[in-house]
């Protein structure tokens, strides 16, 4: 349990934020991309306030979690200090939590179902609060991960821009763990443009530099940040 005391970790973090930050410049770079036009969002869940305030002392702002009662229980207070901060869900959501997920995140990677798509527009419409939605995908056709399926997502992503208004700005995915990430990205990316979506949320620590490759505007980085993530 943390103390809430400096940590003589908090150096190390701020060296590991400084090296991710240069890998993220290189990888732009060598595609040809402005790197202010990749969004670099530390994943931040199950750890403590220590490291996130150590993070935000070194100038990160784009934070990613995956509950939204830890959400409620750690952000208020950092959030007060740097209201700059932007949270990012990038965990799967439960239609019970929408009007609190809402409330909480600024950018939401995760919608993959109608039942949640009109859960959230009922909660926008009941916050006043619209943050940024990804649609995600299961481009590996995974049985247990979240995200509609490839051959469905032209549709679904229609469907929450039509009919529940969501504020629909792109794609996420999470590619199969140990095989080539390029053609998940690559698919992703196809039907985005197919959409009309500008935006690819995709790419983690270890293969962020191939999603910039394929077009990643936001890239989501946790273990190459904070070191090994903590038990939940």
């Amino acid at each position: 349990m943390s103390t809430g005391h400096p940590s003589t970790a908090e150096p190390d973090l701020a060296a590991r934020l400084a090296a991710v930050t240069g890998r993220l410049h290189r990888a732009c770079a060598a595609a040809g991309v402005p790197s202010r036009d990749v969004r670099f969002v530390a994943v931040s869940k199950f750890h403590g306030p220590p490291a996130l305030s150590a993070a935000l002392e070194a100038g990160q702002r784009d934070f990613g979690e995956s509950r939204v009662q830890e959400v409620q229980n750690k952000w208020p207070p950092l959030r007060e200090r740097y209201p700059d901060t932007v949270l990012h869900l990038i965990g799967p959501l439960q239609t019970n939590k929408a009007t609190a997920a809402v409330r909480a995140f600024d950018v939401l990677h995760s919608v993959d179902r109608p039942r949640l798509a009109a859960a959230l527009a009922t909660a926008m419409e009941r916050t006043g609060r619209r943050p940024d939605c990804f649609v995600q995908v299961n481009t590996g056709d995974e049985a247990h991960k979240s995200g509609v399926p490839v051959a469905g997502a032209p549709a679904f992503v229609k469907e929450c821009v039509d009919t529940y208004g969501l504020p629909v700005v792109g794609l996420m995915c999470i590619p199969p763990y140990g095989g080539d990430p390029r053609p998940h990205f690559r698919t992703l990316r196809a039907l985005a443009a197919a959409s009309g979506l500008r935006q690819l949320s995709m790419g983690m620590s270890a293969d962020f530099e191939t999603a910039v490759a394929e077009g990643a505007t936001t890239v989501r980085v946790g273990e190459a940040v904070f070191g090994p993530r903590p038990r939940a």
